[in-house]
């Protein structure tokens, strides 16, 4: 019972480790190779640093008879506060800026919790991982609604919406924080400290 096992990373077989190839795909089967964060850290330190020009520069253009105006992510949420949408406002909020701070907050606290060997809470630490690989599956639909209302608003010199460079960084930010997410290894919250 204390002999060590490893799984087969092909066929998931458990087979002792004095076993050199897996009895039923014949893959080698090597030592686990210890989970490392080092990726998981550098694609969320960037995707950090991105949000900040995505939550400054403009991330639309509209122009309405003559009228042009350049909207971050904050003053297009006042905008539609301003004028009676506070409802779409909110939806803009939550998916825009409190979301992508919230997976920023979550990872770190997992990153430090694993670093730390906290044994404590490890159940509620893998709900929160599952929780941030989910979001990520809806993470672009704000850069997708920006794309599709851009095409879909075209009226010549009457009204025109145009994407502007902070939507590129915007989506950066979400695809460099779904990598971060994917990078982390959840089998380190189960890891015990040796």
């Amino acid at each position: 019972m204390a002999e060590p096992l490893h799984g087969c990373r092909r066929c998931g077989l458990v087979c002792r480790s004095a076993i050199v190839r897996c009895p039923r795909c014949q893959t080698a089967l090597t030592e686990d190779i210890a989970p490392s964060t080092s990726a998981c850290r550098a694609l969320l330190l960037a995707a950090m640093m991105l949000y900040i020009p995505a939550n400054l520069l403009p991330v639309t253009r509209t122009h309405i008879v003559g009228y042009n105006m350049e909207n971050t992510l904050f003053s297009g949420i006042l905008a539609f506060w301003n004028n009676g949408a506070p409802g779409i406002a909110a939806i803009i909020f939550i998916a825009s800026v409190a979301i992508p701070a919230m997976k920023f907050v979550v990872m770190i606290f997992l990153l430090l919790s694993t670093r730390r060997g906290v044994l404590q809470s490890r159940r509620q630490r893998t709900l929160l991982y599952h929780l941030l690989e989910w979001t990520g599956y809806w993470s672009m639909l704000d850069v997708v609604v920006v794309v599709v209302v851009s095409g879909l608003v075209q009226f010549h010199d009457l009204a025109s919406i145009e994407p502007r460079v902070g939507i590129l960084f915007f989506a950066l930010v979400v695809v460099l924080t779904m990598l971060s997410v994917l990078s982390f290894d959840p089998r380190l919250i189960w890891k015990t400290a040796q």
